[in-house]
């Protein structure tokens, strides 16, 4: 693991160059979202150098080409969709109201924030690139089943995504909390599948044999993704903002549909 750290350690770094241009693009466009789609660009590139970049003259293993895709890919479509959300709609409503919170200090403090969030992301790279240097022989069930769990949650994210986008595209909809298709039984399905994506890599990366000690550290990526989500940037401001802006309908929704994870409507 000792000599993995250098490694993590340029990932942080390659991060925080990430976020510092994520900072300049929004305070020159004044839509805080870029910071959301640098931040998942920046993650997906920093977990395909962390997966392949080549130690001791080592080729890369199929484990590590299979971890770079799949993390690669997971960042491109994020990114892609939040990039298209931030071209077309206004800004997000966590940041509009930092905005107005923070006032005149709004570009120093998000400067701040956004060196927070590729802190964040170091922290979460780390999962991945324990993931990659599992160093068991070939391919194994194991990595079958965390590569399943890893597409159904891309999968499940996607399609949550496109449910939403669909909803407040129609005008019948304006007022009105998003409540069909897997938003009936989460309120926040996009973020469950996104944790749910987390939970692959310490599949990847346990070695139960006892050969990789260190990969039990790869737990620490779903159980930083649930914390973040449920109880710092995810679920609690955008509900916050839901109860603000449209409070009998939200709560009628929230009375009824899980907070998080999928279950059947109540009736």
């Amino acid at each position: 693991m000792i000599a993995l750290l250098p490694l993590w350690f340029a990932a942080a770094l390659f991060l925080v160059l990430v976020m510092s241009a994520a900072w300049a693009v929004q305070r020159r466009t004044g839509q805080g979202g870029w910071a959301d789609a640098f931040w998942s660009f920046g993650l997906g590139m920093a977990g395909v150098g962390v997966a392949l970049f080549p130690l001791g003259g080592v080729a890369p293993s199929d484990r590590q080409w299979l971890i770079a895709g799949l993390i690669g890919l997971w960042g491109l479509r994020l990114g892609l969709h939040i990039a298209r959300r931030a071209v077309g709609e206004t800004e997000d409503a966590r940041y509009a109201r930092l905005r107005t919170e923070w006032g005149d200090s709004f570009q120093a403090r998000m400067f701040g924030f956004l060196m927070l969030q590729s802190g964040a992301a170091a922290f979460l790279a780390l999962s991945v690139l324990l993931a990659a240097r599992n160093p068991m022989a070939g391919l194994t069930l194991q990595d079958g089943l965390a590569t399943l769990i890893f597409l159904s949650a891309l999968l499940g994210e996607g399609v949550a995504d496109r449910q939403l986008t669909a909803f407040k595209a129609d005008p019948a909809h304006r007022g009105r909390v998003c409540d069909t298709g897997l938003w009936a039984w989460s309120r926040h399905p996009n973020y469950f599948f996104e944790w749910l994506g987390w939970c692959a890599w310490p599949v990847f990366a346990i070695n139960v044999s006892g050969a990789w000690p260190w990969s039990w550290l790869a737990l620490t990526g779903p159980a930083y993704t649930y914390w973040l989500l449920n109880h710092v940037s995810g679920v609690p401001l955008l509900e916050a903002h839901m109860r603000r802006s449209r409070p009998n309908a939200f709560a009628a929704y929230a009375a009824r549909t899980s907070r998080f994870f999928l279950r059947p409507p109540h009736r």
